[in-house]
């Protein structure tokens, strides 16, 4: 695992990219590759994963993410059966860096530390989700770090099963040959299930925001927020237990792209699946596209953090195949062409 933090100003280098920044917009990533074999299966996932982060509009750099390619090795722990269990997160700060990090730089040590870890995983990461969220209220409870919370969603493959975690609005999408499969669902305000959730436990929505100060009904950190949370069960309106969905891969699964709220905002599920696969065919390199997920939402008018991971299951690219999307009628205009035509028209 590679921790990397670039911290010059003006313009930044990767390797043969470059990209230029605020003078105090301080990045770091954590990544790796990895290829997962499962030879009794007739599916074999071939794990790659790219990641790109750009600070966009905002004077500060809040989100954060983490790539690890065999979480127990990372740790120095041994994998049970030779089962190797990759890991990749994205964690949206708000109001600091300093939750987004530690949750970053925490929650996978605790997943792995996880007695039950990694036989009942799907009740480790629940725990750990929680676990990681008093640790930070017990870490920073006398410094200025405890006022920043994060959103947080981690992405697990093992064998051919992947399970997404999710609390806040940070999405992951999967393209099942060319098909956007949601796999998380976004924790606001204006959700039912999460408002019914919320009064149940004394809060309120207000003007679409929990208690009238966030915009999330889901979060690790904002410790500082009164009437937000509580230790230990049923815990408050904001809650850091996460929602999970479990899927078995197959090999029409292609690839899952994970990203912050403010890619989200300018990317429908099937049309950053259908951008994502065209770029792929065209390179086939995550990293690349990635960054080109991320120049496309600031060309739509992206302003705010924006962090984009992508995990391929295969070593090719995607294959050229018409996607039948019931209901849909056949258009000649790419959803990139029709966005760019209606800021024009708009403009008028």
């Amino acid at each position: 695992m590679c921790v990397e933090g670039l911290e010059d100003a003006g313009r930044l280098d990767f390797g043969d990219q470059n990209i230029d920044k605020h003078a105090d917009f301080a990045m770091e990533r954590v990544c790796e590759n990895t290829v997962s074999v499962d030879f009794k299966q007739n599916f074999v996932p071939f794990i790659r994963s790219g990641e790109w982060s750009d600070i966009g509009g905002r004077d500060y750099m809040e989100d954060a993410h983490v790539c690890i390619s065999d979480l127990a090795k990372n740790f120095g722990y041994e994998a049970v059966d030779d089962e190797v269990i990759s890991f990749y997160g994205v964690f949206d700060g708000h109001g600091g860096k300093d939750a987004a990090h530690y949750v970053r730089d925490n929650l996978p040590r605790v997943i792995v530390e996880d007695a039950d870890f990694p036989l009942e995983l799907e009740k480790v990461v629940k725990r750990s989700f929680v676990q990681t969220d008093s640790k930070f209220a017990e870490t920073f409870s006398h410094q200025k770090g405890l006022s920043s919370g994060t959103t947080a969603l981690t992405a697990m493959i093992f064998g051919r099963s992947l399970l997404v975690a999710n609390a806040g609005d940070c999405r992951a999408v999967l393209s099942r040959r060319g098909t956007a499969i949601e796999m998380s669902k976004d924790h606001r305000p204006c959700c039912i299930n999460e408002r019914k959730r919320v009064e149940s436990l004394g809060g309120y929505v207000d003007d679409g925001y929990l208690n009238g100060q966030l915009a999330v009904t889901r979060a690790l950190g904002d410790w500082h927020l009164d009437g937000m949370k509580e230790m230990g069960e049923p815990g408050g309106p904001l809650s850091a237990e996460p929602e999970l969905k479990m899927i078995t891969l197959t090999k029409d699964d292609e690839f899952l792209i994970i990203c912050s709220d403010g890619i989200w905002d300018f990317f429908s599920n099937q049309n950053a699946v259908d951008f994502a696969r065209r770029r792929l065919q065209d390179h086939n390199d995550l990293r690349l596209c990635c960054r080109e997920i991320v120049d496309e939402a600031i060309r739509r008018g992206a302003s705010d953090n924006l962090t984009a991971v992508m995990v391929s299951f295969h070593q090719e690219a995607p294959p050229q195949t018409r996607v039948n999307r019931t209901g849909r009628v056949a258009r000649s205009i790419s959803a990139e062409g029709l966005h760019s035509l209606r800021v024009l028209l708009e403009g008028q």
